[in-house]
């Protein structure tokens, strides 16, 4: 490997994700960060969440990354990798840090609630579109992406950019929104996120977001209405639920051979395009529903016993993502989404183990109203069918 990164032809996987990964400090005590006397290390990103949870659901999954050729570097890869991600197109940085954050043990929700990020200068933020394999990006049935990344730096804005951009046999985009906005150098922050969403196939975004970086605030359909170009549009509405927006044709769902060297280049249009052998084929393109789908479906949020919320964000679009790879109706990607997010909530850390898959078909094959009874708390995922799960009137 090459401190930029493998550049044979890679297999094709369900998913690729690309983004920053950091380790994490948790506090072992609630406190403020001068008064915890210790912490415990793991690890939290939103693109390399999303590809833990789907590797240990099953999927065929490659995180594309920089760490820094340092221990932290190695304690990334090597935990990532643990969850069966593909982790051969992450490159070592020497003479860039990886990046770390602690943070409180509190909700963030509340205001003591602390995070202190160190990732400035990071190995991830210095991603660009030449120094990232573009065969391994592009190798996927479905290539996540977050507007995290693109704050990171000019570079990497460009990067994303050029990966959101049109493209012959491009793979099925998704952009988690992810507004920061303290990770923007300046006010176009917004602006950038709502250009690189109309870009995407399917996008995920908080009513709340929406609200804090777009001014929007008559809900769903408003945001609909701002962002009417992609495929699938899901807004989270926090403890209410979420709605998903499916355009009558929905997404594009490439097959494998959307990978091909027709797809390789990463740049923008019109740019010079980097060439790729054809890769090793594997898995299939993604099945649509059996049935029409409607163009607007909301589900209702599970009753959960939440110990943190950090993480949730992504395993909800892990969930639906999962869902859409097995080609389920949209009702059945937002109720997946809803229980992946509930495995998150009733854990302390970034990262939780998803359901089985039977234990969440099942769940998600409830009527409606066993489904609003339903309740969840810590250690659900491996409760089985118990029937305490579920609230009777």
């Amino acid at each position: 490997m090459t401190a930029d990164g493998p550049r044979n032809a890679p297999d094709v996987v369900d998913v690729v994700a690309l983004g920053e990964s950091m380790v994490t400090f948790l506090p072992t005590r609630p406190g403020r960060l001068a008064d915890v006397p210790s912490f415990e290390r793991g690890i939290g990103g939103a693109e390399s969440n999303v590809a833990c949870a789907l590797a240990a659901a099953g999927h065929a999954v490659r995180w594309v990354s920089r760490v820094g050729a340092d221990g932290f570097g190695d304690h990334l890869v090597e935990t990532i990798g643990g969850f069966g991600v593909d982790v051969s197109s992450v490159a070592r940085d020497p003479s860039r840090p990886t990046g770390v954050y602690f943070r409180t043990a509190g909700d963030r929700s509340t205001d003591a609630h602390e995070v202190a990020y160190y990732r400035a200068g990071s190995a991830a933020s210095a991603m660009t579109a030449d120094t990232v394999d573009p065969a391994a990006v592009r190798a996927a049935r479905v290539l996540h992406l977050s507007g995290i990344t693109a704050a990171l730096s000019p570079g990497c804005l460009e990067l994303v950019r050029a990966l959101t951009a049109p493209a012959p046999g491009r793979p099925l985009v998704s952009f988690d929104v992810n507004h920061r906005a303290g990770l923007w150098p300046d006010a176009d922050g917004p602006r950038v996120l709502l250009e690189l969403a109309r870009g995407a196939d399917i996008v995920f975004v908080g009513e709340d977001e929406a609200e804090e970086a777009w001014g929007i605030t008559g809900g769903p359909a408003e945001i609909r209405s701002a962002l009417p170009e992609p495929g699938v549009l899901v807004v989270k509405q926090a403890a209410k639920g979420a709605t998903a927006f499916v355009s009558p044709a929905g997404p594009q769902a490439p097959g494998p051979e959307a990978a091909g060297p027709e797809a390789a280049g990463i740049r923008a249009a019109g740019a010079a395009r980097v060439g790729a052998a054809a890769p090793r084929r594997r898995g299939q393109a993604i099945a649509p529903p059996a049935q029409p789908q409607p163009a607007d479906t909301f589900v209702p949020a599970l009753d959960v016993d939440v110990l943190a919320t950090t993480g949730a964000g992504d395993a909800f679009a892990a969930g639906f993502l999962s869902a859409t790879l097995r080609g389920l109706p949209v009702k059945t990607r937002l109720r997946h989404g809803h229980l992946w997010a509930a495995a998150a909530l009733t854990v302390p850390g970034d990262l939780a183990p998803p359901p089985a898959r039977a234990h969440a078909d099942h769940l998600a094959a409830l009527d409606d109203g066993t489904w609003e009874r339903l309740r969840l708390g810590p250690g659900w995922t491996q409760a089985g069918k118990a029937p305490e799960e579920v609230r009777t009137p």
